[in-house]
């Protein structure tokens, strides 16, 4: 029997204004989850669902109010009609995966009567998401051949490609803005972590003549880039921070910008797919005052949720005056790079770090939703 609790965060650090919060346990099937709603001016909460090992439920508690808070601010840049929302499962996604689980995870998502949309993330995959498909109309990131046989011509599925497009996109904003450069041919670029979207930001780098400074814990990928790649250095997991390159790309873990490593930093540029990539607030100054651009994660990685949103919608009402298809999906991606552009002129009129630029630009659509519009089309 699923049991759900709703918990009083207004007094944790990370409180943002969020709507809801609620802990959930299913002892037969072994869940432990949280979902937290941030915010649904906009629309619906869509956020994915997270399944990680936590030591304590605080540091779960604590990660997933500052994910749907993330999630807010991207679907308001990204033109999307849709609120920010994420969940957690307290679970190591190498041994407690089981099909009961998700399909308690997916009445847990049902209970949140629409507020919350749902998609995979890290430690879930599409397969997962059927399971919570069971339980719920409130899923998306299904696997193609599901979404086939429901609709005609199919947007949507695994959202890493569509992700890691949209990062390439901004971090060519980036690169234009602060190096002058139309091209990131003959740029050094370290990429950290090469996970489904690192891999295939690494692959458009280096289609587009970059050569790229890797790391990654998973020896086997490290082995596959150097032999799918023409232009491609294999670095230490601690050394990629003091490579003399024009662009760091975080793609695995958060908060990799921190203490420790912000002075080590030789970068002109940030720009990758990982999430929360500054561990606090006070990193986006120190890089504004450093001279490196930072481009704000949650807008450059902002492609999978368009992709995530435009099958949802496709499942159920088309908010957009426009078809659903592949097409307007990745047009609607490349305009991350104009998103980026804008961000980083407001930043440079107002002086500001990138990231605060982006905070007050996306409350300005999300805090007054009956003036939304896409930031690429304004």
């Amino acid at each position: 029997m699923l049991v759900a609790k709703e918990l009083d965060v207004k007094n944790h650090e990370s409180y943002h204004n969020h709507e809801r919060v609620v802990y959930f346990e299913h002892e037969a099937a072994g869940l432990k989850a949280i979902i937290s709603v941030h915010n649904t001016n906009l629309g619906p909460s869509l956020g994915g669902c997270r399944m990680y090992p936590y030591e304590t439920q605080e540091q779960a508690l604590t990660d997933v109010l500052r994910l749907s808070r993330g999630m807010t601010y991207k679907s308001a840049l990204a033109g999307l009609p849709l609120g920010g929302g994420k969940s957690v499962i307290l679970a190591d996604p190498r041994k407690d995966k089981t099909q009961a689980l998700f399909e308690a995870m997916g009445e847990a998502v049902d209970y949140m009567g629409g507020s919350y949309i749902t998609a995979e993330d890290v430690g879930t995959a599409e397969e997962n998401m059927l399971h919570i498909a069971k339980h719920t109309k409130y899923v998306t990131g299904l696997p193609k051949e599901t979404l086939q046989q429901r609709v005609q011509n199919p947007v949507g599925g695994n959202p890493s490609p569509y992700t890691a497009y949209g990062v390439f996109c901004g971090l060519k904003a980036a690169v234009k803005y602060r190096l002058k450069k139309d091209s990131v041919a003959g740029l050094k670029v370290g990429v950290q972590g090469l996970g489904s979207v690192g891999y295939d930001l690494c692959r458009f780098l280096d289609e587009q003549g970059a050569t790229l400074f890797v790391s990654d814990i998973n020896d086997a990928v490290l082995e596959k880039a150097k032999a799918e790649f023409k232009n491609v250095h294999i670095v230490g997991l601690d050394d990629i921070y003091d490579l003399p390159v024009d662009v760091y790309a975080p793609c695995a873990l958060g908060a990799t910008v921190n203490d420790m490593t912000i002075n080590r930093l030789k970068c002109s540029v940030i720009a990758g797919a990982a999430n929360n990539q500054l561990h606090q607030k006070k990193h986006d100054q120190i890089l504004h005052d450093k001279g490196i651009l930072y481009a704000p994660d949650y807008v450059i990685n902002s492609g999978g949720v368009m992709c995530v949103g435009y099958e949802f919608f496709q499942l159920t009402d088309n908010p957009f005056a426009y078809e659903l298809n592949e097409e307007n999906l990745k047009a609607h991606v490349s305009e991350i790079e104009n998103v980026t552009m804008k961000i980083f002129d407001y930043a440079d009129k107002h002086g500001l770090p990138a990231g605060e630029a982006a905070d007050r630009l996306a409350e300005e659509i999300f805090l007054a939703p009956d003036k939304m519009k896409s930031v690429a089309n304004s």
